[in-house]
């Protein structure tokens, strides 16, 4: 396996008036990932990469992050989520129950 984790952040904007991750803070999220797991050396093969991505079409959970390898959905408000989420799923190798996006959750 080339990367430990790798963590997609939707950064999608739709139209006006329907749901996006891009108007709930996701640029933000990605930003404060990408920057806490550069910072602690995490970065690059065999540890973590951070990603862009377009529609998850998860639009009404949003804003949205998926892990992957392990198909892991999440939710969060603020950096002190996206921090959870580093420290115990990221490194840790423990998903953050409470941030978990329910499966019921789509668009």
């Amino acid at each position: 396996m080339y990367y430990k984790h790798q963590i997609f952040f939707c950064l999608n904007e739709r139209k006006p008036g329907e749901d996006s991750c891009a108007l709930v803070g996701a640029q933000a999220g990605f930003d404060h990932c990408k920057s806490r797991i550069k910072s602690a050396g995490l970065a690059g093969p065999g540890g973590i990469r951070v990603n862009k991505a377009g529609c998850l079409d998860r639009c009404a959970g949003g804003p949205v992050a998926v892990v992957y390898p392990d198909e892991t959905w999440y939710t969060y408000v603020d950096k002190s989520d996206i921090d959870e989420i580093v420290d115990s799923h990221l490194v840790g190798g423990k998903p953050v129950e409470r941030l978990l996006l329910p499966p019921d959750v789509g668009r």
